[in-house]
């Protein structure tokens, strides 16, 4: 158990009938004259194994007395002739020169040591080192100590040392040892011993660590990412987490960081440049597997819709290929699937809110300043913030209580708010407070759902309002009849399995859940949400895919739920008051974490960057900061 083995499979391969000659002219050609033949380079060129490329290089100054790399920067331009160029290095001096700008000048690009040194084997860390001084004239470690410093430097000192055991070999008698060990460094006791955490992390095999990873949640319960999240901070907390996502599964770790270059405004091209040249002849496919399994499209597709020109036709030809979004998993990542569902059902979570019942609660005194604070003209919005931001959801009501026995209604206050709302540019009034304190409902939710909607959605929904949702643990026997039930399903006619899932994902526990979908995989060698998203259509897909988002990870969900709330044009205000509102007591500190995990930014940065502009600042803006609970 624990183990997961890859052949590494990439998506660029020698060339039959190799001429390195014949390549050497062609790209001369392609080179002489006014101007260069950009896609006959980058066809020839993304067509040959790096192997391939350095006999054409050596082919290339025996015929023409020049260094070919020299041709191509001179002919090519920006992004891709950085990628082309990247091409014609070997793998060892690729990643010597991306280290080497990565701490040469004013700073450090920390992102470039972290996810070089953190996923390389011994073998790669040997050369990179040797390549670097060859390269150089340089002693790498030197470099890297000069540079850095602290725990980060400790633990890329270890690493590039190169000596991980191999994977062969695991201590059993130790695995329970390491485990005990690493949650006695941390979780244990006050402070951390981050020595303890460089020392097993940066030596044992991957094979034995996995092994270590699985025994952690059982001593912990919580996963060992979680807590190298709350022990640790800055470098060092990102170095580590990368270690430990490469121990679990490269190909993913490389799909993370390919989703992160991406999303959002802009592209982190030489992360992208990168990734795509020292993963193409290695794990590309099983990279495009998780990437497909993880995120909402395939890695060919987010590539087409992120770049442009020669430079995106020559990372399309190293991806190798669209992915069919419902396609069976290779084993490899049908293996990772299944882990991941596992994970998620073993793990338990302390979930968090930030908002909390005020510790000197006097409902009378809050009702009173509120009425001072929107008495008169003007308001005085601060104190409105301060009061309704700092008290509990139940210490909200009771001061409603308290000001209608005070004042004989809360029309005044419903008044004072939505006037407010309704003359936002005069009166800057703050829509999250409006909702927080006056929303009421004229009839039953589920006669308000049935008027909405329509059809198996309106079914859904009024299920799910029922709150007849099963609670408790996972019962095994069901899950594997739930899961072969749901696999089944999948070939029957499209009403017949929308009715199954329908049954199944809108009543059992979401413990239970957790285990059906893990189940799944190994049933249909497919992923539920793939499914969903291949078979269904409209609300009902939305509603389903919901619902497994929520019981993979349920702040993960809201984090992704947020950050398309705030993205791109305009904010959906009534998505970011809704969640942020419901979920301030719950988990918000949760989807926080998860929030500055997948988007880089903190959540608290982001309302703060995407707020600036029109009716989303102000008050609005501050009310939805203190909500927010402070900066990750």
């Amino acid at each position: 158990k624990g183990k997961i083995l890859y052949e590494f499979r990439g998506t660029i391969a020698d060339q039959p009938d190799f001429d390195a000659g014949s390549d050497a002219e062609a790209l001369y050609n392609a080179m002489k004259g006014f101007g260069s033949d950009k896609e006959a380079i980058l066809d020839l060129i993304t067509s040959r194994s790096n192997a391939q490329r350095q006999k054409i290089r050596a082919a290339y100054k025996s015929q023409y007395g020049k260094d070919l790399i020299d041709d191509l920067k001179y002919e090519l331009t920006g992004k891709f002739e950085r990628l082309i160029v990247g091409l014609m290095r070997t793998p060892a001096y690729h990643d010597a020169k991306e280290i080497k700008d990565a701490i040469k000048g004013a700073g450090t690009d920390e992102k470039c040591l972290i996810e070089i040194l953190a996923s390389r084997t011994n073998e790669q860390i040997h050369n990179l080192v040797a390549a670097y001084k060859d390269a150089y004239g340089r002693d790498l470690e030197e470099d890297v100590i000069g540079d850095t410093s602290g725990h980060f430097r400790k633990m890329l000192i270890v690493l590039l040392q190169g000596t991980r055991e191999e994977d062969d070999v695991v201590s059993e008698d130790l695995v329970e040892q390491d485990a005990q060990d690493l949650y006695d460094a941390g979780e244990a006791q006050w402070g951390t011993d981050e020595a303890k955490f460089i020392m097993l992390l940066g030596n044992r095999s991957v094979t034995h660590l996995q092994l270590v990873f699985d025994e952690y949640e059982k001593i912990a319960e919580k996963s060992i990412e979680d807590s190298i999240k709350s022990e640790l901070s800055g470098d060092f907390e990102r170095l580590m987490l990368a270690v430990v996502q490469c121990i679990r599964s490269k190909p993913m770790f490389f799909a993370k960081c390919l989703y992160k270059s991406m999303k959002g405004l802009g592209t982190a091209d030489n992360t992208l440049i990168r990734i795509m040249v020292s993963r193409s002849e290695t794990d590309m496919l099983d990279i495009r597997e998780c990437f497909r399994l993880r995120y909402e499209k395939s890695l060919y597709n987010m590539i087409q819709d992120d770049t442009s020109g020669e430079y995106k036709r020559t990372l399309l030809k190293l991806c190798g290929g669209d992915d069919d979004i419902a396609g069976e998993f290779f084993p490899e990542a049908a293996q990772i699937a299944y882990k991941m569902w596992e994970t998620s059902s073993m793990t338990k979570v302390q979930l968090r809110g930030t908002v909390r019942p005020y510790q000197n609660f006097d409902p009378a005194s809050d009702a009173k300043a509120l009425r001072k604070a929107m008495k008169g003209f003007g308001t005085d919005e601060d104190t409105i913030i301060d009061i309704v931001t700092q008290r509990s959801n139940a210490q909200r009501q009771e001061i409603r209580r308290i000001f209608k026995s005070l004042l004989g209604r809360v029309r005044h206050f419903n008044n004072a708010l939505s006037s407010r709302w309704r003359h936002l540019s005069r009166l800057n009034i703050d829509k999250a407070l409006y909702l927080c304190i006056t929303v009421s409902y004229k009839k039953s939710l589920e006669d308000a759902i049935a008027s909405e909607t329509s059809g198996k959605f309106k079914r859904i929904l009024i299920s799910l309002a029922q709150g007849a949702r099963e609670e408790g643990p996972a019962d095994m026997a069901r899950a594997l009849e739930d899961a072969q039930e749901l696999a089944d399903a999948c070939n029957s006619e499209s009403d017949d399995m929308e009715d199954k899932f329908m049954s199944i994902l809108c009543t059992r526990s979401f413990p239970h859940l957790r285990r059906v979908f893990q189940e799944f995989v190994r049933c249909s060698n497919k992923d539920i949400e793939q499914i969903i998203k291949k078979e269904m259509s409209g609300d009902f897909k939305n509603a389903m895919f919901a619902i497994v988002r929520s019981v993979k990870n349920q702040p993960s969900y809201f984090a992704d739920r947020l950050y398309k709330a705030m993205k791109g044009l305009g904010t959906d205000d009534r998505a970011l008051i809704r969640i942020m509102v419901s979920r301030s007591e719950i988990d918000l500190f949760n989807i926080r974490k998860e929030f500055k995990e997948t988007h880089e930014a903190s959540l608290h940065e982001f309302i703060q960057v995407e707020m600036l502009v029109g009716d989303t600042s102000g008050d609005y803006r501050k009310t939805l900061l203190i909500i927010c609970g402070g900066e990750d």
